[in-house]
């Protein structure tokens, strides 16, 4: 068998990668998707100069900078995909139904903490801080809110503090949003900075359950478009995770695409359509 080269990956080679991946974030790539890690890293080998997927196995491995390689090869295996006001019924439920019912009960304490995981370049977390200062108003004054935005990629944490976006994330932006909200910066558009001030961002890989605790309870969390990369056992130590650090009143949105089946985890869905939302399971009595 001839000897593999930098653009091409045997099966070992894939099968060594990706149980790296797998180990250090809980992302599976099944058999399918063999070719979109090699067409994602043929270049990174070249760029490395090493001949083939085993010196770069044995990097990721053993090598000094394997932490800061993992970032690298991060960065180039995910699709960074989302913009602002992704899946607009959902958020709709979120605005009109999840936030009231959040902000009456919480009025005592006058505190709210909202966690977007993974936040990607940050449009998620600052539509929901948009939404709560559009619909909170003054009232902002005399609250205590918190939205953390939270990412395994550096490189995507770096942009979102940034809060320079391009029209491909405004997309779905509503024209008087995006009047109030932002100012034209050449190709960018930058975010108020009231907006972005509302929104702090932390580095955090869904695999680290004990970090997610030590973050306290969550009113609201929201997973979207994420469990779709892992495998049944990840997918269950996320959402157990999840059911550990949200609030007992709180809601977990997730994607459009993704599900979260009965007895897969203590949540049970909300009936309302495209809301894609969970409450935690009442413990009995």
């Amino acid at each position: 068998m001839p000897a593999a080269t930098a653009r091409s990956m045997t099966e070992p080679q894939f099968l060594a990668l990706r149980k790296i991946i797998y180990d250090r974030s809980g992302i599976h790539f099944p058999d399918a998707k063999k070719y979109v890690l090699e067409s994602r890293l043929a270049n990174r080998l070249i760029e490395l100069e090493m001949d083939s997927f085993d010196e770069y196995v044995a990097f990721l491995s053993m090598g000094p900078y394997q932490s800061d390689e993992f970032q690298e090869m991060f960065n180039r295996i995910t699709i960074n995909e989302t913009s602002f006001f992704r899946n607009e019924p959902q958020l709709s439920f979120f605005e009109k139904t999840v936030l009231p019912e959040l902000l009456e009960r919480r009025e005592g304490v006058k505190r709210l903490r909202l966690w977007s995981a993974p936040c990607s370049t940050g449009e998620e977390p600052y539509t929901l801080a948009i939404i709560l200062h559009r619909s909170m108003g003054v009232r902002l004054m005399d609250w205590r809110i918190e939205i953390l935005g939270t990412d395994i990629s550096e490189k995507c944490l770096e942009a979102a503090a940034q809060a320079k976006y391009t029209e491909y994330s405004m997309r779905s932006v509503p024209p008087l949003v995006r009047q109030r909200y932002f100012k034209q910066d050449g190709p960018y558009w930058a975010l108020d900075p009231t907006i972005k001030q509302m929104v702090s961002f932390d580095l955090h890989n869904l695999k680290d359950s004990l970090a997610a605790r030590r973050r306290g309870t969550w009113d609201a969390i929201l997973c979207r478009n994420c469990l779709i990369y892992f495998d049944d056992a990840m997918k269950q130590q996320v959402l157990a995770t999840f059911a550990q650090t949200l609030a007992a009143d709180g809601t977990l949105l997730i994607g459009h695409s993704e599900t979260i089946r009965p007895g897969e985890a203590p949540f049970s869905s909300v009936d309302v359509p495209h809301a894609f939302a969970y409450r935690r399971v009442k413990a009995a009595a």
